[in-house]
């Protein structure tokens, strides 16, 4: 009896002492190379529900050389959250010069601090093939040393690095790594792949010593006509090409349910998601802001299409509003119940057929309504307009 006793009581204990993994940390990245007005309500919106801002500070290209982000240090101080900068060296970079490189980061680094900045770690995002890891390593154990021993050093890191056997060593040589898991293969196979990016997580958990984030799209690119090379992607910054663009967006449900499956089932040292990119009111690749919050505290996702009308003096003006919580797709028709009508006519993006009693909007191009958003189709100077009696149909 005794033995029982002790027994349940031990059980007991263990049960107190098992705790439940901590919530997977949200941050953002921040990867405008401007920064513009529209930044301030960015930030200011998305302070709540994402804890880090890793912002794009210094960028290193083969032949156009070293540039800066052009941040705005008033709006960054004012917001408060733990800052990481971010050091974007290219891939194709022929090779890292340890002296100069290091002495270009701790120069922005010098001059952020100067401005008021107070730095919660540096990230080195470089797209080094698994051939240059070990030359990578050194280079990483370099800067190490030349930095604050306080201040945390992470790297971007890619799936391919997987199966190279300097990894351990590279992975070694930092604090935590984030392991980007779209945009990682031709792009005319999509962003990103689900399954391909858990199975990736868990891998890497396998390997990594220290925590370790996913980095995880919310932003389309568009592909150009490619004359028979690799595609030309266009994302941010717009590119003086013609040409038709093939439009690809990270899909929001499909991110959900890999985030559900994380939580539920979490690799071994992860630590959290990363969000690229902090969405602007003005950038239309990137999913809104509504969208990004809902997919990263793991809410159910919906679009709510309605017509709303505003009158004055018989003229109405028609506007498409999504009181969801998920980006949606224009409709393909829209129609509206109406009498006595003088004239309408549709706005941008749709035509109009217009009957006695029915006004039909149809799409003549692709479009994309954030969640939250409303966006005017057309107006009608009518006698009447029967709300009730309008519809739209996806």
């Amino acid at each position: 009896m005794r033995f029982i006793v002790g027994l349940l009581v031990a059980l007991v204990l263990s049960a107190c002492e098992r705790q439940e993994a901590p919530p997977l940390d949200q941050q953002l990245y921040v990867w405008q190379r401007q920064w513009m007005p529209a930044h301030e309500a960015a930030l200011r919106d998305s302070r709540h529900d994402f804890s880090t801002l890793r912002v794009l500070a210094l960028q290193a290209f083969p032949n156009a050389g070293w540039s800066r982000a052009r941040i705005d240090s008033t709006l960054l101080k004012a917001d408060g959250r733990p800052l990481i900068a971010v050091i974007r060296l290219d891939g194709q970079l022929q090779a890292l010069d340890q002296d100069q490189t290091t002495q270009q980061i701790l120069q922005v680094l010098d001059d952020w601090r100067a401005r008021g900045l107070t730095l919660g770690g540096v990230e080195i995002d470089h797209d080094a093939g698994s051939s240059r890891l070990a030359d990578y390593t050194a280079f990483l154990v370099h800067l190490r040393a030349a930095l604050p021993v306080a201040l945390p050093l992470s790297i971007t890191a890619l799936p391919a690095w997987l199966d190279s056997p300097q990894l351990p060593a590279l992975l070694a040589s930092v604090d935590s790594s984030v392991l980007q898991v779209h945009a990682v293969s031709d792009p005319r196979r999509g962003l990103f792949d689900p399954d391909q990016a858990s199975r990736w997580a868990k891998a890497w958990g396998r390997i990594s010593g220290n925590p370790f984030y996913l980095a995880l799209p919310a932003y389309g690119v568009a592909l150009l006509p490619d004359d028979g090379g690799a595609p030309r992607v266009e994302s941010e910054v717009p590119l003086n090409s013609a040409g038709e663009r093939r439009e690809l967006l990270a899909d929001p449900l499909q991110l959900s349910h890999l985030a559900q499956q994380l939580r539920e089932d979490r690799p071994t040292h992860l630590a959290g998601l990363i969000w690229f990119r902090l969405p602007l009111a003005n950038d239309r690749r990137a999913w809104s802001l509504s969208t990004l919050r809902a997919v990263a505290l793991g809410e159910a996702l919906s679009s709510q299409l309605t017509l709303r009308f505003s009158e004055q003096k018989g003229l109405f003006d028609i506007q498409l509003h999504n009181a969801g919580n998920l980006d949606s797709a224009w409709p393909a028709r829209l129609t509206v119940k109406a009498t006595g009508c003088e004239g309408a006519d549709a706005l941008a993006g749709y035509s109009l057929q217009q009957d006695p009693d029915l006004l039909t909007f149809t799409r003549l191009h692709d479009g994309r309504l954030p969640a939250d958003g409303q966006r005017a189709i057309g107006w009608a100077r009518c006698a009447t307009i029967d709300q009730g009696g309008s519809h739209v149909d996806p």
